[in-house]
C-alpha cells in the first residue's frame, strides 16, 4: 500500500509541474506593467519582468539536461538523443549504421571469429538503406549535391535548401529526361540565390560534371515549374567574399558597398552583371583608401575581364563624380 500511496504522490506532483509550466507559457505579458519582455532566470528558478522586476514565478522548473558540458565532444557523448533530421541524407539522417572501427560498445577489438559475420551484416545494412528507384536517386544526387557545396565552401543552410528543392523537383518527376547532376547543379544555383550567398554559374559549372549552358537552362525550367520567386542578385552580396580573397580591409569593403548602393539609387546597375560592378566597385574603393589592387588582380578573383572592369569603373566615376587618381 506504501508504495502505491508513493506511486500516486508522484504522479500528482507531476501533473502540478505540468499545469505550472502550461500557466507560465500562457503569460505573455508581465501582469503589472503589460511589458512583453519576460525572462527565465535559470539559475534562480525565477520568471521576471525586464522592465518593472517583478518576479512573476520564484519556482520555475528547468527542462533544460541535468548534466553540464564544457566543450564540444563532451555534449555529444553526453546526449542522449541522435543526430537532428536532414535533408541532405535519402533517408533523412533516421536510419543507423553500422560502425567499421571493429569495437564493441566498450571499445575492445571484436573478435577474428565474429568480424565476417559483421561485415555481412553491414553489407545488408547498406542495401536495405536504399530499397527502390526513388532512393537510389536521392542517394546518388545527395551526395553529388554534398561534394559539389563542399568544393564551393557553401555552409549548411544552402545544402539544406538545395536539397529540399531538389526533392521537390523529384516529387514533380521533373528530374525525367535530365541528368541528375545538371538538377543538382541548378537546385544549388537556386538555394545560393535564396539564402543570399550567390555563386556565379561559372562558379557552379567548375565543380559540376556538366555545363554552364546545361546548368543555366535547367534553372530556369525547376524555379519556373516549382514556382521559386528569386530576387535579382545585388554585386553586394560579392563583395565581401572578393575582398577577402583579395586580402583587403574592411574599410575598402563599406566603401565599395556605399559605391553599389548609390549606383543602385541611380539605376546605374541595371542590365549590368552584378560581379562586374562589384569587381569595379572593389577597384575604385581600393585606389581611394590607398589599398590599390590592379585589375588584373581584380578579375581574376571576379571571374571577369579587365575590360569589364575598366568599363564599369569609368561609367561609376563619370556618374558618380567620383575623382580617381591612377
Amino acid at each position: 500500500m506504501a508504495e502505491v500511496e508513493k506511486v500516486r504522490e508522484r504522479e500528482v506532483e507531476k501533473e502540478v509541474e505540468r499545469k505550472e509550466i502550461e500557466r507560465e507559457e500562457d503569460i505573455e505579458v508581465c501582469p503589472e506593467c503589460g511589458s512583453p519582455r519576460l525572462i527565465r532566470d535559470y539559475r534562480r528558478g525565477e520568471f521576471i519582468c525586464q522592465d518593472c522586476g517583478l518576479v512573476i514565478e520564484d519556482t520555475y522548473i528547468d527542462a533544460g539536461p541535468e548534466w553540464r558540458a564544457f566543450d564540444s565532444e563532451q555534449r555529444d557523448k553526453r546526449s542522449r538523443v541522435g543526430a537532428p533530421v536532414t535533408y541532405t541524407i535519402h533517408d533523412k539522417g533516421l536510419s543507423t549504421i553500422i560502425d567499421w572501427s571493429n569495437k564493441d560498445y566498450y571499445g575492445k577489438a571484436i573478435s577474428v571469429r565474429n568480424r565476417a559475420q559483421l561485415f555481412r551484416l553491414r553489407k545488408w545494412q547498406r542495401r536495405i538503406r536504399i530499397s527502390n528507384a526513388t532512393e537510389r536517386n536521392l542517394a546518388f544526387a545527395l551526395s553529388e549535391l554534398d561534394r559539389m557545396a563542399s568544393a564551393l565552401g557553401l555552409p549548411k543552410s544552402v545544402r539544406e535548401t538545395a536539397a529540399v528543392i531538389y526533392r521537390k523537383a523529384v516529387e514533380k518527376n521533373l528530374i525525367r529526361g535530365r541528368s541528375i547532376e545538371g538538377v543538382v547543379a541548378a537546385a544549388l544555383y537556386a538555394a545560393c540565390r535564396q539564402a543570399g550567398v550567390p555563386r556565379t554559374l561559372d562558379e557552379i559549372a567548375t565543380y559540376s560534371r556538366v555545363d554552364r549552358k546545361e546548368i543555366g537552362r535547367t534553372y530556369r525550367f525547376i524555379t519556373r515549374e516549382l514556382g521559386l520567386k528569386l530576387m535579382p542578385t545585388s554585386p553586394a552580396d560579392y563583395v565581401p567574399r572578393f575582398c577577402a580573397a583579395l586580402g583587403l580591409s574592411g574599410e575598402v569593403q563599406k566603401k565599395a558597398i556605399e559605391i553599389i548602393k548609390k549606383a543602385e539609387e541611380r539605376e546605374l546597375t541595371s542590365g549590368r552583371g552584378p560581379t562586374g560592378v562589384a569587381a569595379a566597385a572593389i577597384y575604385v574603393a581600393s585606389i581611394l583608401l590607398g589599398e590599390r589592387r590592379t585589375q588584373r588582380e581584380v578579375a581574376e578573383v571576379a571571374g571577369v575581364t579587365e575590360v569589364t572592369i575598366r568599363n564599369r569603373y569609368k561609367e561609376l566615376a563619370e556618374k558618380l563624380g567620383i575623382e580617381i587618381i591612377l
